[in-house]
């Protein structure tokens, strides 16, 4: 640290996705930026490693190179449905590449986390954020934390803190940040196996068709995502919907798997390659407000998962990105009113780029809830490689805008007519938050 009490000008709690992104532009900007992660890299983290072209746009803007050893590259999307296949090339477009590409989370925190420090961030391993620190207006001025191997306790000061601590969102619930019961959260298993016959798969393989041992058709979706190195990433992830009813999600895994081909190898333990792990996916922007008493909340501790597919990574890189942008301009202005006043630009924005986007997907999830939508989808949609294509480029957000075709005009028109989260537009303190 650079002295008794001040960390740096901006402290990220978290070096996941998010907060390496948001440290990475901001050390870029020249600001200084101390980041704090509870814990080592590497590490392990439940994910399904798949990325789009939406989260690999963001790891060509960090300067990653995806073509060393460890990434693996897909064209597209592979949909298993009632005895239906059918594979859907992901979009070109002017504003996303034509591919996406699989990583394990193992080390690829650690990647980003390199980039951050390569850029002038100052990362801090082992430091686990206990409390907020906070004027005597009850804004944030830094965090208490217990500091390397033995956990030495220290108050730690920035100006700016941002929150990129994951799905617990511990720091945003000590400042009265708000988890929104109505929406979305997601509950997701993954394993990884060993599968010669399908480690080098040129797709992302999803089944659609997901049922409880009742029969009872399920809002979710199994994978198989294709590593490269001789093992796949196999899960599941289910909506949690009051119309659902309790689900062990753990212990569909199993029985799904049964219906995989043999040659796979992804039946029984014989294959298996590390145990079972689980995590819950806050969706839809379902903790508000994204700025609190001078606290900024970017990624999964946002509540940032997309609610139309469960991707996280490319929206957590997406807010870390904007939030930097941000608070570079905001550190350069006096303390007071006036760096409140560029603070409060985030959530505006980031309810400007994706609230509108955010309520369709819950809109979509709330529908995959009902049998009858989700039969509609998983029997008659998937035979149609042109209604497939255009859900794909929705339900990822994939679309160019302005639509550079028939299929992006229509996803933005879905978008621009779907009404306004007045939640969203709340916590961002203006009715005009949203566009």
């Amino acid at each position: 640290m650079t002295g008794p009490d001040r960390a740096a000008q901006v402290i990220v709690v978290g070096a996941g996705p998010a907060g390496s992104t948001a440290a990475y532009h901001l050390a870029r900007q020249g600001v200084e930026v101390a980041v704090l992660e509870k814990s080592g890299f590497p590490r392990e983290k439940v994910c399904g490693d798949g990325l789009t072209p939406r989260a690999v746009r963001h790891l060509v803007r960090m300067g990653i190179d995806t073509s060393a050893p460890g990434w693996s590259r897909n064209r597209g999307l592979r949909f298993v449905s009632r005895g239906v296949t059918l594979e859907v090339d992901w979009p070109e477009s002017n504003s996303f590449p034509g591919y996406g590409l699989t990583r394990i989370r193992h080390d690829f925190d650690q990647l980003l986390a390199e980039r951050a420090v390569a850029a002038g961030a100052v990362l801090h391993t082992e430091t686990k954020v206990t409390a907020p620190l906070r004027d005597a207006a009850g804004r944030i001025t830094g965090v208490s934390a217990d500091c390397g191997p033995d956990g030495v306790p220290r108050d730690l000061y920035a100006p700016v803190v941002i929150a990129a601590d994951g799905v617990a969102g511990r720091l945003g619930l000590a400042m009265g940040v708000t988890r929104l019961g109505s929406r979305p959260v997601g509950t997701a298993v993954r394993r990884y196996y060993r599968s010669p016959a399908k480690h080098l798969d040129p797709y992302l393989e999803s089944w659609l068709d997901l049922r409880r041992p009742d029969g009872h058709i399920l809002p979710g979706y199994s994978w198989i995502f294709p590593l490269g190195d001789g093992r796949v990433n196999v899960g599941l992830g289910v909506l949690n919907d009051s119309r659902t009813g309790t689900t062990d999600v753990r212990k569909m895994l199993a029985p799904w798997l049964e219906r995989t081909p043999q040659e796979w190898g992804l039946r029984g333990e014989e294959h298996a390659d590390g145990p079972l792990r689980g995590a819950a996916l806050p969706m839809g922007f379902n903790r508000l407000p994204h700025h609190h008493e001078g606290l900024l909340l970017i990624g999964d501790a946002g509540g940032m998962v997309n609610p139309c597919n469960g991707e996280g990574i490319a929206y957590a890189m997406e807010a870390g990105e904007l939030v930097a942008d941000i608070v570079a301009q905001a550190v350069s202005r006096p303390a007071g009113h006036s760096r409140h006043r560029m603070l409060e630009q985030y959530p505006r924005e980031i309810a400007t780029r994706l609230g509108r986007y955010y309520r369709l997907g819950r809109v979509f999830s709330s529908l995959m809830a009902r049998p009858l939508f989700t039969s509609l989808v998983t029997q008659n949609a998937v035979k149609s490689p042109r209604v497939m294509g255009a859900m794909v480029r929705l339900l990822s957000n994939l679309s160019d805008r302005p639509g550079a075709d028939a299929v992006d005009h229509l996803v933005n028109t879905l978008v621009r007519v779907i009404p306004g989260d007045k939640e969203l537009r709340r916590g961002a303190h203006g009715a005009g938050a949203e566009r």
